[in-house]
């Protein structure tokens, strides 16, 4: 299960990358190893349809709901494969499915309005075609059709000359742009630069022209102008009260230019301002994997070897005093600034040991076995947390056959394994220490309490005194704590 948590987020980064190919390998590997896993599905699907593959993501998107029918996200991943093939009534069919599941799920809504745009923006290319009349079927009649009346021409191309001074800027800026957005398509950048610049000219009050020239900078890398030319598209955007998405577009793109130079906490930034003009899942998304990244980074940053040994050293001396409640802090500093140190998870689990915290104790002594699997020390710490098994001491004993600690230990959970309660009892009644700790009568009331309320006692532990006597007291089988 470690190994596919690890492929998936090897495919994650790729797919954020926007590095498909390596993206769908990951995944791929991951779904080898747990093909049950609808997420790896879901997410293989859209990096196929970032890919522009989207008869493969259709196939994943499918798979996906196969095996979770009620999660949202694969009727999402679904209608946007089947949009990218432009079959939009099973598109719109898969968002409506979805919503059935998930009602206010906002990429489910935006997909089916998406959807519905397009299948209009279709109907109006193909002519004034009435919205209840089937041409196919119109032509496939046997009867005449009746005498009508000629078609009126369509109107023709407005010429310049008639045009007032405005509408003729706004005009060839049009034929501008989309001329450079023929040329993006192509991937000739210079050209498209170059009709976008000249449309800026005829109308130097559209935020668009700058978005698509800093498209353009954004594909060639040139990151720097990519910012440059959306601040400007803000500024013009906001003088001339331009659509707010729009806007968003822009700052969102600087979040995106940001990203790609690694400076994360300024890409937080603009995605954060993005969301407050137009709140969309994807710059959402983004906006939440910047955070990981920062704190990563703030993780990463405060890592320093040198003071972690300080603090090991520091909580060494309170452990010596007794003070295991203060050693701990400076143990949970130590691996804070070097979290990959074995020996501090151990230290800590000693001190958790020591306050009757077994619970966090035995987490550690997984993380210090889990950083370094021939750590005896952290086997032995784990058997005597777990003291009615032996499987930790054997385990120690298999790294280190003449280890004292590891024998002792299994020699100690072997006799109490054999041994019936009522002679353990008599034994530890022979120890004149033990007597003494039973005699107390602030030790009885302690351990009455821990009977009655096991959370009580926490407060005790954290005098080292009580410390020591309830260990004492675990050691030698009076008391056992689950």
């Amino acid at each position: 299960m470690e190994k596919v948590n690890e492929l998936k987020e090897k495919g994650n980064t790729a797919l954020n990358a926007e590095k498909y190919d390596e993206a769908v390998a990951a995944y791929t590997e991951a779904i080898a190893l747990d093909e049950k896993n609808h997420v790896l599905f879901s997410n293989r699907s859209a990096a196929f349809a970032k890919a522009g593959k989207f008869k493969e993501a259709l196939e994943d998107a499918e798979k996906t709901i196969a095996l979770n029918p009620t999660w949202a996200k694969g009727y999402s991943r679904k209608g946007a494969a089947a949009a990218g093939l432009r079959d939009y009534i099973k598109a719109f069919e898969a968002y409506n499915e979805g919503l059935k599941h998930d009602p206010q799920n906002v990429m489910l809504m935006q997909g089916r309005q998406e959807i519905t745009a397009s299948v209009l923006s279709f109907m109006q290319s193909q002519g004034d075609i009435p919205m209840d009349i089937d041409p196919e079927e119109s032509s496939r009649a046997s009867a005449p059709p009746p005498p009508t009346k000629a078609e009126p021409a369509k109107p023709a191309e407005p010429k310049p000359e008639d045009m007032t001074e405005d509408e003729r800027k706004k005009y060839f800026a049009k034929k501008e742009k989309e001329l450079g957005n023929a040329a993006y398509k192509k991937k000739d950048f210079e050209t498209a630069l170059k009709h976008y610049n000249a449309a800026i000219e005829h109308d130097p009050t559209d935020i668009t022209f700058h978005n698509n020239i800093a498209a353009v900078y954004f594909e060639r890398k040139e990151y720097d102008e990519c910012i440059k030319q959306c601040e400007k598209g803000v500024e013009v955007g906001r003088e001339n009260r331009a659509d707010f998405k729009l806007i968003a577009k822009s700052l969102a793109r600087i979040g995106n230019s940001y990203r790609k130079q690694g400076n994360f906490r300024q890409a937080k930034v603009y995605y954060e301002k993005a969301m407050s003009e137009h709140r969309t899942p994807e710059i959402k998304t983004s906006l939440s994997e910047m955070e990981a990244k920062i704190k990563e980074e703030e993780r990463c940053a405060y890592i320093d070897p040198v003071k972690a040994e300080e603090e090991k050293e520091k909580g060494n001396e309170f452990f010596k005093k007794g003070d295991y409640s203060t050693a701990v802090k400076h143990y949970s500093e130590a691996i804070k600034r070097n979290p990959d140190d074995p020996k501090l998870y151990s230290n800590r689990a000693a001190c958790y040991t020591k306050l009757a915290a077994f619970d966090l104790g035995l987490k550690d002594c997984e993380s210090c076995i889990k950083l370094d699997e021939k750590f005896i020390k952290g086997y032995i710490r784990k058997g005597k947390i777990l003291q009615a098994t032996s499987t930790a001491y054997q385990k120690a004993l298999e790294l280190d056959p003449n280890n004292a600690e590891a024998i002792d230990g299994y020699r100690q959970c072997s006799m109490n394994f054999q041994r019936n309660p009522q002679e353990v009892l008599k034994n530890a009644m022979s120890d004149p220490e033990i007597q003494q700790i039973l005699k107390d009568p602030a030790m009885r009331m302690i351990l009455e309490q821990m009977q009655n309320d096991p959370n009580a006692v926490k407060e005790h532990l954290q005098n080292p005194a009580i410390a020591d006597k309830i260990m004492k007291l675990l050691e030698s089988g009076i008391i056992q704590i689950h």
